[in-house]
């Protein structure tokens, strides 16, 4: 190899490293958002700073968020005692009636609102597929975006570090 090629194969490695760098170093904020829970309560996502929250964007007319929701509401339960939150985000296309009959049906223990504009969905990157959730630390910063039914062992992995962790 001659001594201008490795001089470029070099530089070129230094980019990629840069770059990897600066994309895992950068970290993503929960959206400060205001919402409206089905039940009416004012919640500011800013405001769950200092606990560990689950955000969950899902549909009543989604099986696999169907199929999740028992997990969901045992992990809530699991670990809501020690610092952690799920905020369930039921998507734009879904119905009032539809999300507060299943979530009165299904006994959902956590914060659950209705994205009727789609804005959630919008500041958390335009989520379009359910069931897509997003693990986030004591200081707003989302650790873990899942795109489908997260493997809940590591999940709960993930919760029980972070809580562990200083706020």
């Amino acid at each position: 190899m001659n001594g201008k090629l490795k001089a470029a194969l070099g530089v070129f490695l230094v980019v990629i490293a840069l770059c990897a760098y600066f994309i895992v170093a950068q970290k993503s904020t929960v959206p400060a958002l205001s919402l409206t829970t089905y039940q009416g309560e004012k919640l500011e996502l800013n405001g769950l700073r200092g606990k560990v929250v689950l955000v969950n964007f899902w549909a009543t007319s989604c099986t696999t968020c169907i199929h999740e929701m028992p997990a969901l509401i045992a992990t809530h339960k699991q670990y809501a005692a020690q610092g952690y939150e799920t905020v369930a985000i039921a998507m734009d296309y879904d119905t009032p009636g539809f999300i507060s009959a299943y979530a009165l049906k299904n006994g959902l223990p956590f914060k659950i609102v209705h994205d009727a504009d789609g804005s959630a969905a919008k500041a958390f990157g335009d989520i379009r597929l359910t069931p897509t959730t997003f693990l986030v630390d004591k200081q707003g910063n989302i650790v873990k975006r899942y795109l489908g039914e997260p493997d809940f062992a590591s999940l709960h992995a993930e919760i029980e570090t972070l809580l562990k962790a200083p706020a």
